[in-house]
Parts: structure tokens; sequence; C-alpha cells
């Protein structure tokens, strides 16, 4: 979610074809345990688990010129009854924006395996959903040192397209380890579930999208600057509203937009 100075034009080599990718399939599923989940089951218009979850709130711009207020209301963020948690962005009456951004700081903190979310993202211009880690020590070391795993973003510019990328100290705001996966039919991300996924390993981590792997990074392609990434984890979800990278709501994006998840999981790897 650093992404003050991210390039706005995916180039070529960051965009993997859906032919690349779908001979890719990750292998390791059959090798994979169930060590951690939240399936988001519970009355309509309960709270997500507290247990597993806290609220970051505040409107301060998150470091990317961003415009909602995250709250701790259920009006942003709820379970619907369904088996989901709904993260909604609203434009309140005052013209303001207000979202929700969770995490599992302190409460869940996996170092490796397959961290994973089934997720329908919101739609439009300015909307900028993320199922993303930050390094266990962070604030105490402070980004990018703590490091940085963006396992699924969006921006509703480019409703056919998510990243997955790393931040960490010398690769980082523009210059971050990334690459984009383009929905094989080239559909919006928003019209159904998708499952988003990392199978991350001492010194590699590897991106899937719905079982398709579509990249992977290694220690060896910091640029020979620090790998950040043998340490726990935890992780958050969020959808911002604005900011330097997505661009801003304009006269076509439509409020409310909802995240839904379906789960969040965390797999030991075989």
């Amino acid at each position: 979610m650093h992404r003050a100075l991210f390039m706005a034009v995916v180039t070529a080599a960051a965009l993997i074809s859906p032919t690349t990718a779908s001979a890719s399939t990750t292998e390791s599923d059959m090798r994979a345990t169930l060590v951690w989940s939240d399936e988001f089951d519970g009355p309509a218009g309960s709270a997500p688990d507290p247990a597993n979850w806290n609220h970051e709130t505040g409107d301060h711009g998150w470091g990317n010129n961003e415009l909602q207020n995250y709250t701790d209301s259920r009006a942003n963020s709820a379970l619907d009854g369904n088996g989901n948690l709904v993260i909604t962005a609203r434009q309140e009456a005052d013209g303001g924006y207000t979202s929700a951004r969770l995490t599992t700081q302190n409460k869940v903190q996996p170092q490796y395996g397959r961290v994973e979310a089934s997720i329908q993202i919101p739609r439009g211009q300015g909307i900028w959903p993320a199922f993303w880690m930050l390094g266990a020590d962070f604030p105490n070391t402070p980004w990018p040192d703590s490091g940085e795993i963006d396992i699924m973003e969006n921006i509703g510019r480019e409703p056919h397209l998510v990243h997955g990328s790393l931040h960490g100290p010398g690769y980082f705001g523009g210059e971050p380890l990334t690459g984009s996966y383009m929905h094989p039919q080239g559909w919006s991300f928003a019209d159904t579930f998708h499952t988003f996924a990392v199978d991350w390993r001492p010194g590699s981590i590897t991106w899937s999208v719905d079982g398709v792997a579509y990249q992977t990074y290694t220690s060896a392609d910091t640029r020979g600057n620090p790998w950040v990434f043998d340490q726990p984890f935890f992780m958050i979800l969020n959808v911002a509203v604005g900011g330097d990278w997505p661009g801003y709501p304009d006269g076509s994006t439509q409020f409310p937009q909802e995240m839904r998840v379906d789960y969040v999981r965390v797999y030991e790897l075989g």
C-alpha cells in the first residue's frame, strides 16, 4: 500500500500474460496443511472476530495522500451473515469518505506458508482495495525496513489487473519488486470472488490468482539490498479511497463500494 511514487504505467515485463501464467499452476496445493483461518461466519452486522482483527483508524493520508477516514464502525466493516466480511467505503453527507482497515498485528503473525484470501473486490475510479502484510516489528522497525508483502492490490481504473509486490530497503515506493496479473478473459476482478495468495518460503515468495502462479521473487532479486522477509508478518485488509497511485474519485465513481472477503487462511507448505 505504500505507493506514493508508483509508476502509473505497468511495464510489459511486469504484465504476465494468461498463457504464461496458466502453465504455472501452484504445485504445492496437495501438500498444504491449514493452520489458521477466519471464515467470517457470524450474524449479519456483527464485528469481525476481535481475537483475530484490529481496526486501524484515522484520516491522515496513510503516506499516500488518501482521502478516507478509517473507522471501527460497523457501517464500514461487518459480517454479512452469509460467511463474508464486508469492508465498505462510503461517501458521507459532508462529502468526506469513510472506510475500514483491519490488521492481525500481535494476534496472527505467520512466518512462511501460503497466505490466502477469497475476495470480491470493489470497483470504480479512485477505489484501492488491498490484501497485504507488514513485518511484525513495524512500527518499531520503520517502513520500508520492516518489509511489505502486497498479496493483492487493485486500482479502480484497471479493473482487469491485480498487482503483487515486495517493498524493502532499496526497493520501495516507486521501485518495488512487482508484477501484475491480467484476468484471463479481460473481465473485471470485481465481478466475482477470486483467490489471491502467496506461497512464502525462506528466500522466496510466489504469487498466484485462482491457483495460477504468475511471479516469483527471491533473495537474489533485491539488487544487492537486504531481503527482509524471513520473519513474522501480520496481515491487512483495507479499501482506500484516492491516493497518488489510484488517483481520486470522479463523477463516474459510485458509493458505497464493498470489498467482500469469504475467508482468510494460512497454510503450512509441505
